[in-house]
């Protein structure tokens, strides 16, 4: 298959780099220089061009506190982009896979969210994810939504390589104790791509997929589970961490309290096991060559 792959500079964008390497797709990786998917009839005629079979969609609007003073910017990328993108996936039939966000849900559920919850975002971040969603499923094209959450690696700006630049720097971290929800390698995502693209011919059917960690935490476990597993290099001085809670720690966004998501309807229908993000976390500290430190 023909395959572009929007967003190849971000975290998932590079996993997917990793992970279709070892296929045999002919796949075009794209940043903004080469598809700004905010110039709509530019992305149209490149996309034209190249004439794919599948779209992946790793680019997205991710500040999530900064999408509370940027909202036109985030709807732009997150919504509007995406909703000129799926309609061109109609025209030129194309799939499109588009990755969205556990911040479509307000984090008011005592149980896992399954794909057919009701949605309802707290912060400009998730609606305008959320819109995307509902625009792609608006389109015509044959789609696949895989909502995730909490996904950190090697690659990019996230939680674990935050916690490695503040663990090097002060003796104590306070983390935050009463959010939860899965963290997910981007590895695992870009793999769990890879194996429902060898099956779309034979099982896919449009429409919304959950994919995530395989055990809920809070970020406090998260950080304790990610110095727990530093510790092992024993040349980094894994500092003292403080739980607190949210309301001691203010952010512009409102996160959700509980964010956990159900996986159980994608291992049904492609046989896909949660990821397994403990171990994901030893797999990026290994890259990051933290036996250096």
């Amino acid at each position: 298959m023909k395959i572009i792959v929007l967003g190849r500079k971000g975290q998932l964008g590079r996993c997917l780099n990793d992970q279709l390497a070892k296929t045999d797709h002919d796949v075009v990786y794209t940043s903004r220089e080469q598809i700004d998917i905010t110039d709509f009839e530019a992305t149209k005629r490149t996309v034209a061009q190249i004439n794919p079979d599948i779209i992946i969609n790793a680019a997205a609007y991710t500040a999530v506190d900064k999408a509370e003073q940027e909202q036109e910017k985030a709807d732009l990328i997150n919504h509007l982009a995406v909703k000129n993108i799926a309609e061109i996936c109609n025209q030129i039939g194309c799939c499109l896979v588009h990755v969205s966000t556990d911040y479509v849900f307000d984090g008011t559920s005592s149980v896992p969210y399954k794909e057919d919850d009701q949605s309802n975002p707290q912060g400009i971040y998730g609606l305008t994810k959320l819109n995307g969603e509902l625009a792609i499923q608006s389109s015509g094209c044959e789609y696949m939504i895989i909502r995730t959450a909490w996904v950190f690696s090697e690659y990019g700006n996230n939680f674990l390589k935050t916690m490695l630049r503040l663990g090097g720097e002060r003796d104590e971290l306070s983390v935050v104790d009463d959010q939860f929800g899965c963290p997910t390698y981007a590895q695992d995502i870009a793999s769990a791509i890879v194996t429902i693209l060898s099956q779309m011919n034979l099982k896919a059917q449009s429409g919304v997929y959950h994919y995530c960690g395989d055990h809920p935490c809070s970020w406090y476990d998260f950080a304790g589970e990610i110095f727990k597993r530093l510790d092992n290099y024993g040349a980094f001085v894994i500092p003292t961490l403080l739980p607190v809670t949210t309301d001691k720690y203010p952010t512009l966004a409102k996160r959700p309290s509980f964010s956990v998501l159900d996986n159980s309807y994608l291992y049904e229908k492609f046989g896909i096991v949660s990821s397994n993000w403990k171990k994901g976390i030893t797999s990026s500290l290994e890259m990051l060559n933290m036996s250096s430190l």
